[in-house]
């Protein structure tokens, strides 16, 4: 009896490690290399691979700094939710820093060539378009910061099969009067209520814009929240006008999650 307890305990212990190993073995996290106008960009692609069939791809946009740490977390978090995520190379060959100074001046030369900042998301997004697990006419992407200024550029250019994008404490840029006509993504704008990096004449001219083109468009205040909020390595430290709050992260969050719910209306599976 007591030998078939033993067996029993150990055969139990197999079959929970087992499992713990499938789940593991689900996520599937790999380099993803695409190339724009003769610049190799390393993207980090995320899935699950117990998922059948195609299913919306969401593109991540990395903070200033470059493709770090905390893009990639996001991208495994979203495939977790059933999206195929892949996290941008907006700089190149996996450029990142931890100096603000090269990491304003990296963010600032795109910002200065939307033309260019442009061009890159929708090489990222094509490249997230032609993987074999995500549906093309099913695209979404989000960004954080500096990411959040760019799926807003993203938006703006009408890009196929781009449902909607979400801004994360983003500067806020109004489209160009050219663009208006081009954007057909819903846009979900998430920001600090007490953020000084945003001032309110873009705010201001921001919403006029999306009024003036009939866009489909939220913005959210997050009271108490200034820039950076959702990003636990900012601190806690609202002084600093860039801090983490954890609420406003979550909550935030959330809504990310329901507007995709929304704009990635359920279809047959291939």
């Amino acid at each position: 009896m007591r030998n078939g307890l033993i067996f029993g305990y150990f055969l139990l212990m197999i079959l929970a490690l087992t499992s713990v190993a499938e789940v593991r073995a689900a996520m599937v996290t790999k380099t993803v290399e695409y190339r724009y106008d003769g610049t190799v960009f390393k993207g980090y692609l995320a899935y699950d691979d117990a998922t059948r069939g195609r299913r919306p791809g969401v593109l991540v946009v990395h903070e200033w700094w470059g493709l770090n740490d905390f893009a990639r977390q996001k991208a495994e978090q979203l495939a977790g939710l059933g999206y195929v995520a892949l996290a941008a190379d907006m700089y190149g060959q996996g450029l990142v820093t931890r100096d603000p100074q090269e990491a304003g001046k990296l963010a600032g030369e795109l910002r200065g060539n939307p033309a260019l900042l442009q061009a890159r998301a929708q090489a990222a997004l094509k490249a997230l378009a032609q993987t074999p697990e995500v549906d093309p006419q099913r695209l979404g992407a989000i960004g954080f910061c500096f990411g959040g200024t760019t799926v807003l550029e993203l938006a703006y250019t009408g890009a196929a099969g781009l449902k909607g994008v979400v801004s994360f404490h983003g500067g806020l840029l109004a489209p160009r009067p050219e663009e208006l006509k081009s954007i057909k993504a819903a846009i979900l704008v998430l920001h600090g209520a007490d953020d000084p990096h945003v001032p309110g004449e873009s705010i201001a001219a921001f919403q006029e814009a999306m009024r003036k083109g009939g866009v489909d468009w939220q913005m959210v205040y997050f009271g108490g929240a200034v820039h950076g909020f959702t990003n636990p390595a900012n601190g806690s430290d609202m002084a600093s006008a860039v801090a983490y709050e954890p609420r406003a992260a979550r909550r935030s969050w959330q809504y990310m999650q329901d507007f995709f719910k929304e704009i990635f209306v359920a279809k047959k599976q291939d």
